[in-house]
C-alpha cells in the first residue's frame, strides 16, 4: 500500500474522531474513539514495523513516536514503538488520550492521587488498577487521568497513541517520580516527535 493510503486511512479516522471531540469527550466518548481506533489498528498493510521501524536495542533511543498528523489544534495521532524494559513516570495528559495496540504489549499502571493536590510540587499516589494494553485491549484517559507504562517481554510495541491536542502543544503535563515531586513531564521526560505525515 502507499503512502497515500495511509494519509486517507488517517484523515477517514480523523473526521469521525473531530465529530466527537467537538461535541466534547467524556469517558463513553472515549470508548466510541476506541472503537473506532481499533478497526484502524487492523490496517497491518498500512500500519507496521516496515512502516514504523522500533528503535534498535543498544542503539541509544528506547521509544520511538511518530506523529501521523499535523492539522494544528486537532486530535493528533501518533504511532509509538517502545522496547522492551521501557517505561515512563506516572503522568497525566492534560487532554483526553486513547492508546490501541497495533502489535506488542504494554503495561499501563492507572494512577489516583491520595492527596488533596494543595502542593503543586509534591503528590501522593496510590494504583488504582493494571492494564495490559494489547491488540483487542485498549484504554482511554481523560485529561487529568494519571498513568505510567512498562513493556515487559521479548518484542517491541507498535501502539496508537490519539490526543485531543498535539502533544507539543501541551505545557501542563505532569509526572510524578518514585519520591512523589511533582515534574513537568514534556520539559524532562518527553523526546520530540518523528514527523511521518506529508
Amino acid at each position: 500500500m502507499t503512502i497515500e493510503n495511509r494519509a486517507q486511512a488517517i484523515e477517514n479516522l480523523l473526521q469521525q474522531v473531530r465529530i466527537i471531540n467537538d461535541r466534547g469527550v467524556d469517558r463513553a466518548a472515549l470508548q466510541e474513539i476506541i472503537a473506532l481506533l481499533e478497526d484502524l489498528a487492523t490496517r497491518h498493510d498500512l500500519f507496521n514495523f516496515d512502516a514504523f521501524p522500533s528503535p534498535v536495542a543498544g542503539a541509544g533511543s528506547t521509544a520511538f513516536r511518530y506523529r501521523l498528523n499535523d492539522d494544528g489544534i486537532s486530535p493528533t495521532l501518533y504511532m509509538n514503538s517502545l522496547l522492551p524494559g521501557k517505561k515512563t513516570l506516572p503522568h497525566n495528559h492534560e487532554t483526553w488520550a486513547v492508546i490501541v495496540a497495533v502489535q506488542g504489549q504494554e503495561i499501563n499502571y492507572v494512577w489516583a492521587r491520595s492527596d488533596d493536590g494543595s502542593d503543586p510540587e509534591h503528590a501522593q499516589l496510590v494504583l488504582d488498577q493494571e492494564v495490559v494494553v494489547q491488540p483487542g485491549t485498549s484504554i482511554g484517559f481523560l485529561g487529568e487521568d494519571l498513568h505510567g507504562i512498562k513493556v515487559d517481554g521479548d518484542t517491541p510495541t507498535l501502539h496508537f497513541h490519539l490526543y485531543g491536542r498535539p502533544l507539543e502543544s501541551l505545557n501542563g503535563r505532569y509526572g510524578v517520580n518514585e519520591q512523589g515531586r511533582v515534574l513537568n513531564y514534556n520539559a524532562s521526560q518527553m523526546e520530540p516527535s518523528i514527523k511521518a505525515y506529508a
